[in-house]
């Protein structure tokens, strides 16, 4: 259980690890480093130290949360108050990243940049600086009513103003790819593209039944069961950006039409077992009931928990698909053949530099 102390330990020395990466000097602005195989707009930069910063935040709520929670109560409570602040803040970690991923994905995409440096900085300023509040609520006290109510409106109106203003410029910058043309046009085929337009799809269906929410129904979950699909399926497809400099590259070749599937059968499935929690909690379900407590007690319910079920099933086989392509690719001979190559070819040109230099 997450009682277990050596559960407990093995959380705090991952989070120990995490934070000591964020602020790592090299994340920092001006710092010297050597440029990544991989190429990062200045955008998608300004994102990446604002979740680095927002997970720094995070750290601080906890500790304060820490302090201010009250003891002897029963572990659901305990566990629930303790961690209720910090995984808000958690989730804007998570916002930022997947917009930065957006950015990143657009970019290689179409070789145009969605949004300047500059302004995607103060954008996600913006989005960031609302949660500046997060160790204060947290100093009022777990049990308090600020602190739950007001992480609940942090994630009700923090995220959402800002997010759709870079959907927006994402979408506009799809749009002027495809109008301008050229070998860097953006097309539908492209697994990116396509994973972009399904993060944003299960990011405004979350914001959607987010809205809904009207007590402790299947309709919170069914709320965040699709704004974390969103997340994911951002991050699975940009695994294959930051892998194509080591030679895995799936555009043109025997999996490039798994790899476009991959995130619409994920988003798919998704979509499918966020509906189905929505309608089950439209027609009274709570959340957090087991056994004979869960049981439906009338059509709605049960259709819901159906469609939940069967779209569960169809985001397994899209998880799995990405892993499929994922292991396919890593090992396909013609990947590492062509690593093999570049590295020979980049070995001879040095070597030929070399003799004529001495």
């Amino acid at each position: 259980t997450i009682a277990e102390p050596v559960f407990q330990l093995g959380q705090l020395v991952f989070g120990i690890g995490v934070l000591a990466a964020v602020v790592a000097p090299r994340l920092l602005p001006g710092a010297p480093h050597t440029p990544p195989p991989v190429v990062i707009p200045g955008a998608a930069r300004a994102g990446l130290r604002s979740a680095g910063l927002a997970l720094v935040l995070a750290a601080a709520t906890l500790a304060v949360s820490f302090v201010r929670h009250p003891v002897g109560l029963e572990a659901e409570a305990h566990y629930e108050l303790l961690f209720w602040g910090v995984g808000h803040v958690l989730q804007l970690v998570s916002v930022i990243a997947m917009v930065s991923v957006w950015i990143l994905l657009l970019h290689a995409a179409t070789g145009r940049a969605v949004v300047d440096g500059r302004s995607a900085s103060w954008l996600f300023a913006g989005l960031l600086a609302p949660w500046a509040i997060a160790p204060v609520l947290a100093l009022q006290g777990t049990w308090s009513p600020a602190y739950r109510g007001g992480f609940t409106d942090l994630m009700r109106w923090g995220l959402l103003p800002i997010v759709s203003i870079f959907l927006v410029l994402g979408v506009r910058a799809l749009v002027r790819a495809r109008r301008e043309g050229g070998p860097d046009a953006a097309r539908l085929s492209d697994p990116r593209v396509a994973a972009f337009l399904v993060s944003a799809a299960l990011t405004v269906l979350g914001a959607f039944l987010g809205a809904m929410i009207r007590g402790s129904t299947t309709v919170v979950p069914a709320h965040y069961h699709a704004s974390v699909g969103g997340v994911t399926v951002a991050f699975m497809a940009v695994t294959f950006v930051l892998l194509e400099p080591f030679g895995v590259r799936l555009r043109g070749g025997r999996l490039a039409p798994a790899a476009l599937w991959q995130p619409i059968l994920y988003g798919v499935g998704m979509a499918m077992f966020a509906a189905g929690f929505a309608t089950a909690g439209a027609h009274g379900m709570g959340r957090k009931l087991y056994g004979a407590e869960q049981a439906a007690r009338g059509v709605g319910e049960t259709v819901g928990l159906a469609v939940m079920g069967l779209g569960g099933f169809v985001a397994i086989a899209g998880g799995l698909l990405f892993l499929g392509v994922l292991a396919a690719s890593l090992w396909s001979r013609s990947a590492i053949r062509e690593r093999v190559e570049t590295e020979l070819v980049a070995s001879s040109w040095r070597w030929s530099h070399d003799t004529k230099h001495r």
